[in-house]
């Protein structure tokens, strides 16, 4: 009997053993928010439970080590081994996946939510997208956007303009906000430049079209979020790449991950030249990116990332009719004579901490410092710029009921900081045959101190199971200083001024006609602010009268899915209408005074159209179309006296096209094609000048191998521009001729250009 009871006690000792709880939590890699319906299965008993609405879940596993295999929908799948202890509990992140489109989180806005259920319209580039352009030219990807369209002259004179807002700049994208990893990118004045940052270094981009001023405070024309790599979950990689092409053009890239269940490290380095297809076009920018994340207990993240970016690029700028149709490949005389060229050091630093309060109740604060440091000869003076900015952003998450409805709420506050030096100097090149620029005496010296407030707060409300409110504003103020510390003539450009304060409201609808298939309404408001330059007078004094251009965004559409989640649609029907409308009037080669010269109207209809179609296990084709068209007009326009009232907008064209398929055989081989159509887009306000109607093809394809059991290789291959189409990539909207020169609207697209990668992978 004694035995017997030694025995069972034996027996029920070791099945305690054997038998051990396992407790965690799953939460999304770049939000660190709960993932609910997780299906954790344990792959020695073939248990398998779900993860609840918090993310946390318990499983029974049968062994002193276990192995956890873990799938959701929009995530892609993870493993994870390890050894029960009671004493803590699991934290295990999982990494979004980009194949259902509807699926993919949007962690720009201010609550984190599906793509289908956002009342905007949002669009969505992956790294799957990113991947079937040319890596040399990362900023033509946006082209793929309905509603965004991209004026590149060089790889480093690039302006988007999203819904027609921002199309009337000169040089530079401007009007809309942007930031990666939560740091801003756009300036103080409003200025973007997008082209610093190298493909591989991004893993998602996230644009959000029109008004987005109840978020981000100055965007008016919308605001894009990119999101640097993240390493997979229990993998250690490095890889290197060579790319040659066209004009001389090659890049090398080296990368690195690191990944664990509670870290990720990632960090890319690129080296860029080409000679450019134009005279005095040639181009060297090196890029380097370093991106941590450490998961601690309960989902908190502590997260890092830095940037540098070292560019000098030389500039053919805009040449005229004639030179277009005849010698596209010249530089601007006076561009060419001088030898004009860009070149800076930026670089950006932010640190950002995710903190779960309570279980239903979170923090996310961010703070950043970025820097820039230029120098710029142009033929009518030299420009040395450089700015330091600084600020930090606060937000707080709270899941609640309100009324017995569920609902979420948002609020927090940003703030940034800029310190700004110019200087302009002659530009002497004329007296020194053949040498480029040389720099002269001092013309201009000019400190800019900026700075801006934004207090938001955003409430959805979940009214019934298909209905969803969303509502929210912000309250933005911004102001200046200007101090001039050019003492050699008798103008004093020194001075204060503060923008009135702008309430930016917004609201929202989301109604589910079927599981999958969703329309929404909104209205929203944004505005920006003019630039300082654009404050000055002629004389040099402060404009105290010019006013934020303002505009409001009214919008329907439809996101849906078909056929099994086979087939992808939506369509998005808007109205903005834009009020105290900044006009740039040029008095000289190199001076700009703003206007606010009345208001204009952007109507138009965007659509999107993706397919799956698996021909076999192999073979799988995936379509696709992305198609806006438009009718931008001045509705109230009165400039020097002359009424454009009723005319068209320049700058953008009438209608895009984005339309191509990608062809999978099984996970090794790829090929692409993609064609742009663009619309004629007219050149003045006048719009007594258009260019033509073009349509550009691309192809790519890419092959992916094994060498040996932890290297992995691949190649790749393209042609731009297959059918050698004759375009303007780029044009200057109201370009004036000076010194009895023709006006220069033109920037010649390049011709057929080729390229050819390889590159090398080895996993610990």
């Amino acid at each position: 009997m004694n035995k017997f009871i030694f025995v069972s006690v034996l027996l029920f000792s070791f099945a305690e053993v054997s038998a051990q709880i396992v407790k965690g939590k799953i939460i999304d890699a770049s939000t660190s928010s709960p993932i609910e319906n997780v299906k954790i299965f344990e792959s020695d008993s073939e248990v398998f439970v779900f993860s609840d609405s918090e993310g946390v879940f318990e499983i029974e596993v049968n062994s002193n080590s276990f192995s956890l295999e873990l799938s959701a929908l929009g995530y892609l799948s993870a493993k994870y081994e390890g050894m029960p202890n009671s004493n803590s509990n699991l934290t295990i992140s999982l990494i979004p996946s980009r194949e259902n489109l509807s699926e993919v989180i949007v962690n720009g806005a201010l609550i984190s939510k599906s793509l289908q259920s956002m009342p905007a319209a949002i669009s969505i580039l992956t790294s799957g997208d990113i991947r079937k352009t040319d890596p040399s030219n990362f900023a033509q990807v946006f082209n793929s956007v309905p509603g965004v369209y991209v004026n590149q002259g060089a790889l480093n004179t690039t302006k988007l303009n999203i819904r027609g807002i921002g199309a009337r700049s000169q040089y530079s994208t401007n009007r809309i906000q942007a930031y990666f990893n939560g740091i801003p990118l756009t300036t103080g004045e409003g200025d973007l430049t997008i082209d610093d940052f190298d493909a591989e270094a991004i893993s998602t981009i996230e644009i959000i079209k029109g008004p987005t001023s109840s978020m981000y405070g100055a965007g008016l024309g919308g605001v894009i979020n990119m999101y640097a790599g993240n390493a997979e979950i229990n993998k250690t990689q490095i890889g290197i790449s060579l790319q040659v092409g066209s004009f001389d053009t090659n890049k090398k890239t080296i990368s690195a991950s690191h990944g664990t269940e509670n870290t990720s490290l990632f960090t890319t380095f690129s080296d860029l030249e080409s000679d450019g297809y134009r005279d005095n076009g040639s181009y060297k920018r090196q890029s380097g990116l370093i991106s941590a994340n450490v998961f601690t207990e309960n989902g908190n993240k502590l997260s890092f990332l830095g940037n540098f970016t070292k560019l000098k690029a030389f500039i053919p700028s805009s040449i005229n009719e004639n030179d277009y149709l005849n010698d596209p490949e010249k530089a601007a005389f006076t561009w060419g004579s001088s030898k004009g060229f860009e070149s800076y050091e930026r670089g950006l630093l932010g640190i950002s901490y995710l903190h779960h309060l309570s279980n239903s109740l979170t923090n996310l604060t961010s703070i950043f410092v970025n820097f820039r440091d230029a120098y710029e000869p142009r033929p009518f003076n030299i420009l040395k710029e450089e700015r330091v900015a600084t600020g930090a952003r606060t937000k707080f998450n709270l899941k609640t009921t309100i009324f017995k409805f569920a609902s979420e709420l948002s609020f927090g506050a940003e703030y940034y900081k800029e310190w700004y030096n110019m200087q302009t100097f002659e530009n002497l090149y004329q007296d020194f045959e053949d040498r480029g620029s040389i720099l002269g005496n001092s013309l201009s010296n000019n400190e800019q101190d900026r700075s801006y407030a934004n207090f938001f707060a955003q409430l959805n409300l979940e009214l019934s199971k298909k209905l969803n409110l969303e509502t929210g504003f912000n309250v933005n103020t911004t102001s200046y200083s200007l101090e001039d510390l050019f003492i050699q003539d008798e103008i004093d450009q020194s001075g204060d001024y503060r923008f009135r304060t702008v309430f930016s409201p917004r609201i929202g609808l989301t109604y589910e006609i079927e599981k999958g298939k969703n329309i929404y309404s909104s209205v929203s408001h944004g505005f920006s602010t003019p630039t300082v330059e654009e404050t000055l007078t002629p004389e040099g004094q402060i404009n105290t009268d010019l006013k934020p251009e303002t505009g409001i965004n009214y919008e329907v559409g439809f996101k849906g899915n078909w056929l099994n989640h086979k087939l992808y649609t939506e369509v998005a029907l808007y109205s903005i209408q834009i009020e105290n409308l900044l006009v740039a009037q040029r008095i000289s080669e190199d001076q700009y005074v703003g206007i606010n010269a009345g208001k204009t109207n952007h109507n138009g209809i965007e659509a999107t159209i993706r397919y799956k179609l698996d021909l076999n296990d192999k073979i799988r084709i995936q379509p696709y179309l992305n198609a806006a068209l438009n009718y931008f007009e001045f509705e109230e326009f009165t400039n020097r006296d002359v009424d454009f009232s009723g005319n068209r907008l320049p700058g953008v064209p009438k209608s895009t096209l984005n339309t191509g398929f990608e062809l999978n055989y099984g996970t090794n081989f790829s090929f692409y094609t993609n064609l742009l159509a663009v619309g004629e887009i007219l050149l003045n306000d006048a719009n007594s000048l258009n260019t033509e109607n073009y349509q550009v093809v691309d192809i790519k394809a890419r092959y992916d191998f094994k060498i040996f059991k932890n290297f992995e290789s691949n190649v790749s291959a393209g042609i731009n521009n297959v059918l050698d189409e004759k375009y303007a990539s780029s044009v200057l909207p109201n370009a004036v001729g000076f010194g009895n020169s023709a006006p220069r609207y033109y920037y010649p697209g390049n011709p057929r250009n080729y390229f050819v990668g390889v590159g090398l992978n080895y996993v610990f």
